[in-house]
């Protein structure tokens, strides 16, 4: 199976996306890794007053995560699937908060218009086409002296984090994945992450795309050398 890009993956999603707050939840550590990437963005004050884009927001657990760390912040969720962005928007969430559908490396055509105070994006790096143009794309619409948080899937690169996710993926996630009617997607998630960057090398791709002060900062678990935070800034 190729990986699932642009159109083929949003439908992919859209067709998983009643059942998606299930399968998360189910993974240890997944809502309170997002809670600590989130966090680890450093918004002061609770984020009074910041303008933050939570891109590829999902059914709205990287949006949660973001208020849970900055509940005083206006956020935009973007995210390319409607089904989705359906299940998000139905959820109970404060004033400042808004959905909008659209594609990460073309926020100006969803009428995403910055400047934008910080940037969360979780699980998005490894299903985007390209993901310079799309880091690229995020700089654009950052404030001056902006920062960026990038929760996401990338190997450690030692062999053991490609043998604890492939078995992860066959003996668990895979299997969840065909019961509900998404083999696709799941099959999708576990060769997406072994063809995505690695730790390292995806913060080499942020410094050359200009972001500053990069750092990749662990997390705990099983997911240990798989799941990374990356944290940056753009220029004052």
């Amino acid at each position: 199976m190729s990986l699932l890009r642009d159109d083929a993956l949003s439908v992919a999603f859209d067709h998983a996306a009643p059942r998606y707050d299930l399968l998360v939840a189910a993974s240890p550590g997944y809502h309170g890794h997002l809670r600590r990437s989130a966090r680890r963005l450093g918004l002061p004050d609770a984020g009074r007053g910041a303008r933050v884009l939570d891109l590829g927001c999902g059914t709205g657990a990287s949006t949660a995560a973001v208020l849970s760390a900055a509940g005083r912040a206006r956020i935009t969720g973007v995210d390319a699937s409607p089904g989705m962005l359906e299940r998000a928007a139905a959820k109970s969430w404060p004033p400042g908060v808004a959905f909008v559908r659209g594609s990460a490396d073309r926020l100006g055509e969803a009428g995403v218009e910055g400047p934008f105070d910080a940037v969360f994006a979780a699980y998005l790096m490894r299903n985007v086409p390209d993901p310079d143009r799309t880091l690229a794309a995020v700089r654009e619409v950052m404030a001056p002296g902006a920062r960026i948080a990038v929760h996401e899937y990338a190997l450690g690169g030692k062999p053991l984090h490609r043998a604890v996710w492939t078995a992860v993926c066959r003996a668990v996630i895979m299997p969840l994945g065909r019961a509900g009617g998404d083999a696709g997607l799941y099959e999708h998630l576990w060769r997406s992450v072994l063809g995505f960057d690695t730790a390292p090398e995806f913060a080499a791709r942020m410094r050359a795309a200009g972001f500053l002060d990069v750092r990749v900062l662990p997390l705990p678990g099983w997911q240990t050398g798989i799941t990374h935070t990356f944290v940056g800034r753009v220029a004052p």
